[in-house]
């Protein structure tokens, strides 16, 4: 969610950032103004009325300031209603503004996306390369068909050494990350709606999460846990920067017709993710972006694979987040990438939603912290 104050302060110099990745005619800031011009207004004058009659509570109670007060407690609970309908119209056209994207973040889609490395050259093979799916089945290691059988399609089932190759993989990033001082959290895979609105999957991606007839919805990504473990938090800022990673299983939708190359294990309902995560104060922000990205690439380079490393254009990236850059494999028998890893920065974007501070050591204030991930 973005600083109503800053869209008013800088409110063309923001509307000129958010048209990287959004339509002339989807953005309205004026509207946004409006509103809160109208908040202020019903504040005030529902102050002015409480202060009035504040001022008579000390006074004697004759009937005629009885009757005159009732009256002053009748307009208040009136403005105070229609405040907080203001106030949640306000919010909702707010939470419905992407990030701003950052400075070095070209427009467009994925068309203008541009390659800012790359590591090994891509494999070449004397003879046409079977997918993931027919060397699964070959092997024995992957069963589609039983999976399918329990559960539906879009699931899988791993066994024996497939599943003991995606244990292997779990070990090698949990290993990776506790050698760089990260904090381990296994977090619970049902989360509430004010979390799934705190991370900025609500109210967009409604229809892609998986929900419990009580309200919960499991876990898209470990993302959604992570950018909740600090909600309503003020953190200590010598603390800070927080550096965690967190496995879950995750579980999506998918709903809609797939393509041949998103066939097994390229789009299903249910994966494992090991997500690095990362609370920064805003100078320490950047920083946190670059060891992010060389960790993903680390981890990777360490599977001998080869490569690229993709920022971005601001029509591709998620809306929350204000700079992506994607480590995308080469999968031979498709000839094409495939991201990987995703490492993203929403600066202070998920915090607001999410209400995480951090007090200011100089100024005394406290301030949004600023969330990041990979």
């Amino acid at each position: 969610m973005l600083d109503i104050n800053k869209i008013r302060a800088e409110k063309e110099a923001i509307e000129k950032a958010l048209l990287k990745r959004v339509d002339k005619k989807d953005l309205n800031l004026d509207q946004v103004i409006k509103l809160d011009d109208q908040r202020k207004e019903l504040i005030q004058k529902a102050d002015e009325l409480k202060a009035e009659r504040n001022k008579y509570s000390k006074t004697k109670p004759t009937p005629e300031v009885i009757k005159k007060m009732k009256g002053v407690g009748e307009q208040i609970k009136g403005l105070d209603d229609k405040l907080k309908e203001v106030e949640d119209k306000l919010r909702e056209k707010l939470s419905e503004l992407p990030n701003i994207p950052a400075d070095d973040v070209v427009a467009g889609g994925k068309e203008n996306n541009k390659v800012i490395k790359t590591f090994n050259k891509q494999p070449k093979f004397s003879f046409q390369p079977k997918d993931h799916v027919e060397l699964a089945a070959s092997l024995g290691i992957i069963d589609y068909e039983r999976a399918a059988k329990m559960s539906g399609t879009g699931f899988w089932c791993y066994v024996g050494q497939g599943a003991l190759l995606e244990w292997a993989l779990l070990n090698y990033f949990i290993d990776f990350h506790k050698k760089n001082g990260y904090t381990f959290i296994w977090p619970p895979y049902l989360l509430n709606e004010a979390s799934a609105y705190a991370s900025g999957h609500l109210p967009k991606f409604r229809d892609d999460l998986f929900w419990t007839k009580d309200g919960s919805c499991l876990n898209a990504t470990a993302e959604m846990m992570l950018t909740n473990y600090h909600r309503d938090e003020i953190l200590d800022q010598k603390d800070l920067p927080f550096k965690y990673y967190g496995y879950s299983a995750c579980f999506r939708r998918e709903a809609g017709s797939y393509r041949k190359e998103e066939r097994g294990m390229v789009r299903g309902h249910q994966f494992n993710k090991i997500e690095m995560f990362h609370y920064a104060t805003p100078e320490q922000s950047w920083a946190s972006f670059n060891e992010l990205v060389r960790n993903a690439e680390k981890l990777v380079e360490g599977l001998g694979l080869h490569y690229q490393s993709v920022q971005l254009a601001a029509g591709d990236a998620s809306a929350a987040m204000s700079k992506t850059i994607d480590v995308e494999v080469w999968i031979p028998s498709m000839g094409l990438y495939k991201e990987v890893s995703s490492i993203s920065n929403a600066l202070d974007y998920q915090a607001r939603r999410a209400n995480i501070r951090f007090k200011n050591s100089k100024s005394g204030k406290n301030e949004f912290v600023h969330t990041l991930n990979a």
